[in-house]
């Protein structure tokens, strides 16, 4: 990866978990021989940003696929040590540490890959058809406890992501609500199928499984009318 400029910054508290008092990381710091550490940011519309990127959007996040594969694929819980409060999750690329925090999960589902049927794959964090999984309607579910809607992920990044606020928004006509309009969605129709929702990733995400505390907007799912 390029090697960036070094600079002392002081750990902000973050939807991600608060820094502790003092606590403080440089861009580029060698905490060994031979090893660089860098520290990243990634939002719920699932741009990666450099954590100490002052106004960040579109124009500021790094866009090139085979890097967002390169850090995505890599990615996992934050098991080193350092930092591991403050960014729950690391990429590494040999002796490089690539720390993430997270508005809530470090997987954002952001578009539905063309396709049919079964072949049809949910993409997350800009990388395509390189970062991709298989879209599973029926393990679509909405978390009471925010309204917002996640969908599985690879199990190495925590086993389930955030749903992108503007596909989720692009869905809401889908969900039916067998239990009422203030209980979550039951069903989930698609394609020509009424698909029932498991509910499964529901015991995951309340479990504390890596992920990260955030202040996201939830996005109102609403029933289909008529």
């Amino acid at each position: 990866m390029r090697l960036l400029p070094v600079l002392r910054l002081r750990l902000r508290p973050g939807a991600c978990g608060a820094a502790g008092p003092g606590a403080e990381y440089r861009q580029g710091q060698r905490p060994g021989p031979r090893t660089r550490e860098y520290f990243y940011y990634i939002d719920h519309q699932g741009q990666l940003f450099l954590d100490d990127t002052k106004v960040k959007n579109f124009i500021t996040c790094f866009k090139d696929v085979g890097f967002l594969t390169f850090f995505f694929k890599r990615l996992e819980p934050n098991r080193s040590g350092r930092y591991e409060a403050e960014f729950p999750f690391l990429s590494l690329c040999g002796r490089e540490r690539n720390f993430l925090r997270c508005d809530d999960r470090p997987v954002i589902f952001t578009q539905l890959l063309p396709g049919s049927g079964q072949s049809r794959l949910l993409s997350y964090c800009g990388g395509g058809e390189r970062l991709a999984v298989p879209f599973q309607p029926e393990s679509l579910v909405m978390l009471p406890e925010n309204g917002r809607l996640y969908h599985p992920a690879p199990a190495k990044a925590g086993g389930v992501g955030l749903v992108r606020s503007a596909l989720a928004f692009e869905w809401s006509p889908c969900f039916e609500y067998g239990r009422g309009p203030a209980q979550p969605p039951t069903h989930f129709l698609w394609e020509g199928r009424r698909y029932r929702l498991t509910e499964e990733l529901l015991p995951l995400l309340r479990a504390g499984e890596p992920g990260c505390a955030g202040e996201t907007p939830a996005v109102p799912v609403t029933p289909c009318q008529g």
